[in-house]
């Protein structure tokens, strides 16, 4: 179930409360509180995740046993019996959905969706080029989607779905790149989609998707409403975090060389983490500190 990619869902979960300004907000019966719904929702999509995750692995085994180090999975490396992943497999979506249903029904629908879209992907997707990228680029749209629809919402801006679903791109191009650049010989043997691919096609999608990521941020700063002093949009001040993010990861794929699993990059690369939390600090200031001290307007 990857433990380490869980780290997805909570940066593509919690969005929604943290930017609707209610990550504080407790006037609330327990279970209407947002941040124990949208806790709730992120549970609810790692189990969900996880299962498309052994979904992945048991469709996959035979290419994984050929990849340097997929091999080594609990699946293909014989670890974990294969029947027990079947009923891991079946058993976790029929509870996780038996709980969401009743929780709340929009976030059954999503998870519904979101379980959908990933075994299609598992089966006929991931063989699709351009359509694999995308995919997984929706899959994540989802997670923002699951973290908004379980609280009344109030000032969440569209256009941190648009921006959430291209940082999603991102990665998932950069991904691919890092992956035909690592395998070499060995990416037709383990993805067949590689035949597809180049390196010149992966790089332009990568200039594209990071211009249109940036650019994307870049008004949502400016139309967002965050709070402004003496007319000037403060949510910009958090524009240089993002733009260090975006180069430090294109640094990482085209000097360091790596990538290929961006959860190992979020959970390692320490550049990368302070950029990440000085982002976050600086929008939990303009959003919870600033209003109290009566400087935003």
């Amino acid at each position: 179930m990857r433990p380490k990619q869980w780290t997805k869902n909570v940066l593509f979960v919690f969005p929604a409360i943290i930017f609707d300004g209610k990550l504080t907000d407790f006037d609330y019966e327990f279970w209407q509180v947002p941040l124990v719904r949208v806790i709730v929702a992120c549970i609810l999509l790692i189990l969900m995740s996880g299962t498309v995750y052994i979904i992945n692995d048991l469709v996959d085994i035979e290419k994984d046993k050929q990849h340097p180090r997929k091999k080594n999975r609990p699946l293909p490396s014989g670890q974990l019996p294969v029947r027990v992943a079947q009923i891991a497999a079946i058993f976790i979506p029929v509870v996780t959905l038996a709980i969401a249903f009743p929780f709340d029904r929009g976030l059954g629908y999503v998870l519904s969706g979101y379980l959908v879209l990933q075994i299609a992907y598992s089966f006929y997707l991931k063989n699709m080029v351009l359509l694999d990228v995308l995919a997984i680029t929706t899959g994540f749209v989802l997670r923002v989607l699951a973290g908004w629809i379980v609280f009344q919402v109030e000032n969440f801006s569209p256009w941190l779905f648009a921006c959430s679903g291209l940082l999603a791109l991102f990665l998932a191009v950069g991904k691919r790149r890092q992956e035909l650049v690592t395998l070499g010989e060995q990416a037709l043997i383990t993805r067949p989609i590689f035949k597809h691919y180049n390196l010149s096609l992966l790089d332009d999608m990568l200039r594209l998707v990071t211009t249109s990521t940036f650019l994307a941020y870049l008004i949502y700063t400016i139309e967002a409403d965050i709070g402004t002093y003496r007319d000037i949009q403060l949510a910009l001040i958090s524009v240089p975090f993002v733009l260090y993010g975006l180069f430090r990861y294109l640094y990482i794929i085209h000097v360091q060389g790596e990538g290929g699993a961006p959860d190992e990059v979020l959970l390692t690369d320490r550049p990368l983490q302070l950029a990440i939390v000085g982002w976050g600090l600086t929008f939990l200031f303009l959003l919870y500190v600033l209003p109290q001290l009566g400087v935003a307007s």
